[in-house]
């Protein structure tokens, strides 16, 4: 018999699947992350060293190269895991609070869903996006992790708009491009830590400026929603 026939009659090799390591890799990819994101915030980017790194997971550095492979990309997957709360692979917006976002079927009350999720993220989240927005300008790897969050930023600003136009009409005046440029701002984490870190608001009180805010500068104030509905018609 040849080896061809051999090969042909041979069975595809299965391959092993041992669920203890997995779950052991994910805790280590998790204690990496998570001092990652103590030496970025302590440190800054340019400073923070992906050996400094390790020794603060407590692993060796071959261990954090082969799971993230450069510095930039351990930062982006700190700073997903920190606006998810997590590290399951799942977008945003197809996550159980955009599922509860979107069977609210009153305008106030869906912003108040968004709003409460954009906390959230921004309590874990919004210091380590600005030290990847104030590293990107000396650093060409990081300057794309910086693009993809601001991409990130206008796909979800532009989602709550348009989930908002199936609520309501937006003002007189205003058309979708402006009110997803005015959420866009509203969402930038620099107004956050300005606003809970510098002014020393709550998280609550931002998430309650956050929804308000939005409302008050995106949809009809009362008397004016006949006006607003045209005017949003005949918008292009």
């Amino acid at each position: 018999m040849g080896a061809a026939e051999l090969t042909a009659g041979r069975r595809p090799a299965r391959r092993y699947r041992s669920p203890r390591r997995e779950q052991q890799a994910r805790r280590t990819r998790a204690r990496i992350i998570a001092a990652a994101a103590r030496q970025f915030l302590a440190c800054g980017y340019a400073a923070t060293t992906m050996r400094a790194v390790a020794a603060d997971a407590g692993v060796a550095l071959p261990t954090v190269e082969l799971a993230f492979g450069t510095k930039a990309r351990l930062l982006k997957a700190v700073i997903d895991t920190a606006i998810a709360g997590d590290d399951e692979p799942a977008p945003m917006l197809a996550r159980q609070w955009a599922t509860r976002a979107e069977s609210m079927t009153v305008a106030a009350e869906f912003a108040a869903v968004f709003a409460q999720q954009l906390t959230d993220s921004a309590r874990r989240a919004a210091g380590m996006t600005l030290v990847a927005l104030e590293a990107a300008r000396a650093d060409e790897d990081i300057a794309a992790v910086a693009a993809q969050l601001m991409t990130q930023r206008q796909v979800m600003a532009a989602w709550l708009v348009d989930s908002l136009l199936r609520r309501s009409p937006l003002r007189e005046g205003v058309d979708r491009a402006a009110a997803t440029d005015t959420v866009w701002a509203l969402m930038d984490p620099a107004l956050f830590c300005r606003l809970t870190g510098d002014r020393h608001w709550s998280p609550a009180r931002f998430r309650h400026w956050f929804a308000d805010a939005t409302l008050r500068l995106l949809l009809p104030v009362p008397g004016q929603q006949a006006t607003a509905t045209v005017s949003a018609q005949e918008l292009p």
